[in-house]
Order: structure tokens, then sequence, then C-alpha cells
């Protein structure tokens, strides 16, 4: 009944996906997110900055985006690359200068496309003047992180307050000398965690937002959102529990799987926080009437995800990241793996709030590398044309793969951590973060400095967008095809209704009044045939809109409904012919 109930009632909610006809800005959006270090370096540096971007932004106009998603831009000592925030009012100096980013606000807006920023609450850098203070036990910083006494084990040894593990692995607890206390950090050790029970702490957050939302972005994601809470250790005696062992094989006490988080993320006190966060949105928004967008990120469950949608009359995130895609499919994932990963979201989510889809980020593997080369236009497909907003990471685009950078090159803390030259690869983020393949030129077009902060991956000769945009077919022609079918009213408007046509082959319907659409995709290695009139007044010929690069089907190419053969890894946009 698990599986079974999700499918009943997606079905029930796509009759309702044509109820509010008019819809703002955000709702039917391309997200574009950048990782402003890899993108494009303007100054010959080797890294990627505000400049860089603003030179591409014609790309993104003709790629068929309406909002780019950036990296944090803030002020930082890079042990996490921007994730470690020391003054959140100040461009970071290798990104270039607050002109520089009023200018990319300016020549955005001229194209219409917004500027939407990464921003991290849980945590800033130990190098952040707040923190600095704070571990002097300063009057007024001094309740701004999360600080807790130690205590000596039989030996006489200093221990940490408890077993908590960081994501990054080992103790999330480390000592400060000047403060003879432990700070938490549930990220890098130089990545300390606020204070989010001290009021002063949240008002200055709220503050920063409001800062950058009146300079003019048009919203922000929430990075991490689910850890900003821990347990209120007042509830336990004074101290904060230990969290209980999963009894997972194969893992150390180092191993952040190692331990059940129940205490440490998805705290209640956490959806009431992003109601405040959205509170600070909708004032700007009422005061100039455009809708500044609240975005959270958070991996967790289903039912801890969509609870950032709000709960009854309140309203929370716009968008509460789903990451479905990411999270529940790998390359062992069939079609019934994704239809359940598709139906489930849109179950579960409240009926009138649009869904969103996404298969990439800065810290996941690319789609051509975590599933197939060839299934690239698949997922372009699914993130593009199914119901809602969709989310692309730099490079999905052209089908980008994964670099090698090999562990004398590793910058990631995280696959740092590991101290492990063998296996560093399986935790490292860097072969996701390599630089953007512009053209077959000097480091892929990205910078024409003699290293980049990162190696070029591999191939960057054949995937690029140079020879991309030139080719008749390909992967870039591909999304731009899809971004500009996206706004047709069946699929900005329509219903939606899915089918496991075999372990294999997905497919979907979209149609609103007499326009309907088939997207059948094989995600299979072997030859499928399948009959589309399963269904509902779906029957005799079907017209190719959008075929997969290596499909041998080409626009207006007929179809017959009850026989469609479909290749290995074929992805097909079929129209019903009226």
């Amino acid at each position: 009944m698990l599986i079974i109930l999700p499918v009943l009632l997606a079905a029930v909610e796509a009759r309702f996906e044509n109820v509010h006809l008019k819809q703002d800005w955000w709702e039917n959006s391309v997200f574009y997110q950048i990782y402003v270090r890899s993108f494009m370096d303007s100054d010959g540096d080797g890294i990627g900055d505000i400049n860089g971007i603003t030179s591409r932004l014609d790309y993104l106009k003709d790629l068929g985006v309406d909002a780019a998603l950036l990296s944090p831009i803030f002020r930082s000592p890079n042990h996490d690359f921007g994730y470690d925030v020391s003054d959140y009012y100040t461009i970071h100096h290798e990104y270039g200068t607050m002109e520089d980013f009023d200018l990319l606000l300016k020549k955005a807006n001229e194209l219409n496309i917004k500027i939407i920023l990464d921003f991290v609450p849980n945590h800033t850098s130990n190098e952040s003047e707040w923190f600095i203070k704070s571990s002097n036990k300063d009057e007024y910083y001094s309740d701004w992180y999360v600080w807790e006494n130690g205590h000596l084990d039989a030996q006489g040894k200093r221990r940490p307050p408890n077993n908590w593990i960081s994501v990054f692995s080992k103790s999330a607890w480390q000592y400060s000398p000047s403060r003879d206390q432990y700070y938490l950090h549930q990220f890098g050790v130089a990545q300390p965690d606020l204070n989010f029970r001290n009021p002063v702490v949240v008002e200055e957050i709220k503050n920063i937002m409001k800062y950058w939302l009146e300079k003019g972005i048009a919203g922000m994601r929430i990075n991490a959102v689910n850890y900003i809470f821990e347990a209120d250790k007042d509830l336990y005696g004074g101290r904060y529990p230990d969290e209980p062992i999963t009894g997972k094989p194969g893992l150390g006490p180092d191993d952040y799987n190692f331990l059940n988080h129940i205490y440490t993320k998805d705290q209640d006190e956490t959806y009431d926080l992003s109601s405040q966060f959205r509170d600070v949105f909708d004032a700007i928004t009422l005061r100039d009437n455009l809708t500044r967008v609240l975005m959270t990120e958070a991996y967790t469950g289903i039912k801890n995800a969509v609870r950032y949608y709000g709960e009854g009359v309140y309203s929370d995130s716009h968008i509460p990241l789903n990451l479905a895609l990411i999270e529940d499919l790998n390359k062992e994932s069939d079609a019934r793996d994704i239809k359940y990963a598709v139906d489930r979201w849109l179950t579960y989510k409240p009926l009138r709030k649009p869904a969103n889809w996404v298969t990439g980020a800065h810290d996941k593997s690319r789609v051509a590398s975590r599933f197939r080369p060839k299934l690239v236009d698949a997922f372009n497909m699914l993130v593009l044309l199914l119901p809602g907003i969709a989310i692309t990471y730099m490079g999905e685009e052209i089908g980008m793969v994964n670099g090698f950078v090999p562990w004398t090159k590793t910058t990631d803390p995280l696959a740092c951590n590991t101290d492990d030259p063998v296996n560093f690869i399986e935790v490292s983020r860097d072969p996701f973060r390599t630089p953007f393949q512009w053209s077959n030129g000097k480091n892929a077009g990205f910078s024409n400095a003699e290293k980049t902060w990162l190696p070029i991956a591999d191939g960057f000769e054949h995937t690029n967008v140079e020879k991309q945009r030139s080719a008749v077919r390909s992967h870039y022609q591909v999304y731009r095809g899809l971004t500009a079918l996206r706004t047709r009213p069946a699929f900005r408007l329509g219903r939606y209704e899915s089918l496991a046509l075999n372990n294999d082959v997905f497919a979907f319907k979209r149609w609103y009044k007499d326009d309907a659409y088939i997207v059948v995709m094989n995600f299979g290695n072997s030859y499928q045939v399948v009959n589309l009139t399963a269904f509902d007044l779906i029957f005799g010929q079907l017209e190719v809109e959008i075929s997969s690069v290596h499909s041998s089907r080409s626009f207006s190419d007929d179809i017959l409904a009850n026989f469609l053969d479909l290749a290995a890894e074929e992805a097909l946009v079929l129209r019903m012919q009226v």
C-alpha cells in the first residue's frame, strides 16, 4: 500500500495542476546553479569570478534560463570555498568587488535574469570577527556560538562534551584554549555553528538577508537549513545528549553515518525559523511587488523536506529543494524507481504548491558520471518537463562528466579530512567542481591562466559549449529545445500522468485542453517495444518534437502510438496529432 498510495494520490494531484492559471515569475522558472569559482575567469588568476559571470549572461539567456543561483560570494578564508563566511556584507576579493556585483545585477536585469545567492546561516568561519570575539568571551558576542564544557576521562585526558560527529567526519567539537571550552562545528573545524537560540543572532541573520535583498537580488537559497538547530540541552539536564549508534556495518566512531543524528538535524524549531525568514522576504516583496524567493536545501527524509513548504495558512520556503532525483536514484535504478521517486514528491508536497526538480549540484556527482553519458538528455527531460520548477547545475546542459583530481591537487576539506590518499576519492567533491568547459582551447576557455584552481576535466575537447552550439545535434541543442517547449501551456499549466511501461521504460503525459505530449525514455541498455495507448486518449500517430542526441529519430517524424520501438537509452518528446 505504501507504494500504491503515492501513485494514486499523484494522479489526483495531476487533476489540479491547472487550478492557478496565473503564475508568479518563479513558479515555472529555470534556475541555473553556478559554482562561481569554476564558471568563468575574467582576470587570468585561474579562479572564476563575478565579472566572468557577467560576461556570460548572454549564454544563460540563449539557454532559456530565468534565474542564476550563485554559490557563496561573501568574504571567506576559503577553507570550504565560500561555505565558511567571515563577513556576510563583503564580496570575497577573488570574486571581485561590490561594484562588480552591482554591474552583474544591472546586466542581469536588462536580460530579465534574476540573481539568487546561496546563503550559509548555520555557521561562519572561525576567522570571523564574531567568532574571534566570542572565543575571547566578549560580552556581546559570547553566546553567538554553541559552546560547551568538555570532561575528563578515567585517564584524566580532556574529552569532547559528547559523541557527536561532524559531516566531515571525526568529532563535531573543537577545543578552544582561549575560552577553555569546545565549540560545535557540524561541518569543518573552521566552520563553527552559530547559536540560533540567541535572538540577537537571529536578528543579525535577518539583517544580512535584508541587506542583500534590498540590493536587488531576487532571492536566497538557505544552505544546510536542517542543521541550524541542535537539541535544546535544557531539556536534557543541561547537557547535550549522545546520539544513538546506527549499527551499520563497516563504520567506525569517526564516520558521520556511525550515528543516528536525532539531536543535530531536523529539529522542530528550524521550521519556525524558516517562517521568520519568509516574513523578511515577504516584507520586501510587498514593498516593490517583485517576489523574493526563499529556497531551502535540506538533505533529509521526504516528510521533513516538504514541511518547509509551510503548514496550514503559514508559508515557509517558496522552493524546498526536491533532492529525490539525486538521493533516491543510482546506476541500478529502473523505470519503476524513477516513477516512484517522481510521484512520491508530487504526493507528499502540498497540493497547490509547485514542485521542483534537480539532478545535479556542486557536491554531487554529475549526471553523466552518476548514471551514463547517453542518459543526459533523458534526465534533462525530467527536470525541464515535469510539472513545476527546473534547477540545473552548470554543465549538465552539455553533459559534462566528473573530472579527475588527484590527491596532490585535492582541495575539498571533506576529502582532505580523510587523511587517506587512496580512498579520498570516494568522498571528494572536487571532481564535480572542475572548471566549466566553454571551448576546446586553453583551459577549456575558462581562463587564460597558466594554472587553474582545479584541473580541467579530461574530454573537454569534445564536450564544450562552442562545439555543441555549432552542432546540429547535441545535448546543448536538446536542452534549448526543452526550455522552449516548457513555455507551452501543456508544460506550464498542464496535468500529469506517469507509467512505468516496463522495467526499463518510463513515460509521462502532460496535457492542457486538447494539446497532449508524451515524454518517453528508455533507461535500459537494450532495445524495447512499448505501447503508448496505455495512456488515456493516446492513439493513432504521434509526432517527434525532441529526440535525444543518440536517437535515430528527428523532429516531425511520425510514431505509431501502439508500437514504439526504442533503442537503448533513447528518449523522446512526442506530441499527439490533433
